[in-house]
């Protein structure tokens, strides 16, 4: 498979730029969206969906950085590329989830949308490390796409000393994301 592209930076640097804020605004406004549809099943199966495409990206992750210090480039590609295919339709279910389901509050045991006193104590301090790993993750996600668009880009333009620059910081925010994506699923799900 020979994938690349043409070297324009000009028009990548739009397009990069215009999805990620279009991304961000999107998510951003999820927050006060919330659709009252019976769709027929637990809509929380997107957020379990989420928790596994993120793992298995945590594990390409890792499987890629493993092909490319081994100078296997086509194996690298590959696997990189099916990283970010998962992580659109990482987006497109984190986007149904927070559609159907709306926010989930941690520590809201009678899940009426509001964490009271009492919840806040049973909670304890789990809930800050909750939000720790919660703030962390958002603000990594948000930063981190047009790092990985435009890490993929000098990799699809041949720009391969450029790839490896932007690589070194890209990966470590992706890995994080996609480790935390899971956890703060396994902390959130039992308020569902």
């Amino acid at each position: 498979m020979n994938l690349s592209l043409p070297k324009n930076d000009k028009k990548a640097r739009i397009l990069i730029f215009s999805f990620s804020i279009i991304v961000f605004v999107a998510v951003t406004l999820l927050e006060r969206v919330t659709l009252n549809v019976n769709l027929g099943f637990d809509v929380h199966i997107f957020a379990l969906t989420n928790a596994v495409i993120n793992s298995i990206v945590a594990i390409l992750l890792v499987a890629g950085l493993i092909a490319a210090k081994k100078g296997n480039y086509t194996a690298h590609r590959n696997i990189m590329l099916t990283a970010i295919i998962l992580s659109v339709i990482f987006l497109i279910t984190y986007i149904l989830h927070h559609l159907f389901a709306g926010s989930t509050w941690y520590g809201d045991l009678d899940k009426n949308g509001i964490v009271d006193e009492a919840e806040k104590a049973v909670a304890g301090s789990m809930r800050y490390i909750y939000f720790v790993i919660l703030g962390t993750h958002i603000l990594l996600a948000g930063v981190s796409l047009p790092f990985i668009l435009f890490s993929a880009y000098r990799a699809l333009t041949g720009e391969n000393a450029k790839h490896r620059k932007l690589a070194k910081v890209t990966w470590p925010m992706w890995f994080y994301v996609a480790v935390s994506g899971p956890v703060v699923y396994l902390m959130i799900s039992r308020f569902y």
